[in-house]
């Protein structure tokens, strides 16, 4: 376990708090020194889920760089994203004072909630949005 850096893309690896088989391309976040899925729209991700681990599993997730993400709506290419209540992408504007974490950008538009679009995630330096 532990962060791996590879090139320009961070991936980390922590066992699943509870059952991630439907999560995979959703943000995660920590509890305690597992991952389980994010669940409201305030939670501080870590990263995106990699895998679909049963609880107690290994579940890996990108902290830093290129990968997939669910949306939770549409998402206009460019648009800056952080996870929605049940943890797809949404869009956010970065304000530094609401609850909402930004923390990546969309590479590509999503037209619809349940596309898979890939994102440059940041879960390392994230600010706060609506």
């Amino acid at each position: 376990m532990g962060a791996v850096n590879q090139g320009a893309t961070i991936v980390d690896s922590l066992l699943a708090g509870g059952d991630l088989s439907s999560s995979q391309f959703r943000f995660v976040k920590m509890s305690g020194t597992t991952v389980v899925a994010v669940s409201g729209a305030t939670d501080q991700p870590v990263g995106v889920l990699q895998n679909t681990p049963a609880s107690g599993e290994l579940a890996t997730f990108v902290r830093f760089g290129p990968t997939k993400l669910e949306a939770s709506a549409a998402i206009t290419a460019g648009a800056r994203i952080g996870p929605s209540a049940n943890g797809r992408g949404v869009t956010y504007t970065p304000n530094h004072a609401g609850s909402n974490w930004v923390c990546g950008r969309a590479r590509d538009a999503a037209a619809n909630a349940g596309d898979i679009i890939p994102v440059f995630v940041d879960c390392v330096n994230q600010v706060l949005g609506a």
